[in-house]
């Protein structure tokens, strides 16, 4: 558990000011977070070939798919600004 001192030199280095009430409330949670990281520590960590690789879903290739000219005329006429068969949106940058 973290002591009085180190979580009131916490909290000075955040800038915040903490009543005694919530210097010993800061304790119990910094120390929870803390004890969690040490656990997540202990995790063995990934190496590449150690899990098998059978079950991994492949994607299909990306193809362009031709759409018929009446469906990109209805798109863009139901647009609420055109220019040249384009639709305008707005400016981004």
């Amino acid at each position: 558990m973290l002591s009085k001192q180190e979580v009131e030199k916490v909290a000075k280095l955040v800038r915040i000011e903490l009543t005694a009430s919530e210097v010993s409330k800061m304790q119990k949670e910094l120390s929870e977070i803390l004890d969690y990281f040490n656990l997540l520590k202990k995790v063995p960590k990934f190496v590449k070939g150690q899990y098998p690789t059978s079950n991994v879903q492949h994607l299909r290739q990306d193809e362009a798919k031709s759409q018929e000219d009446e469906v990109a005329k209805k798109l863009i006429k139901a647009a609420p600004d055109t220019k040249e068969n384009h639709i305008k949106v707005k400016a981004i940058f």
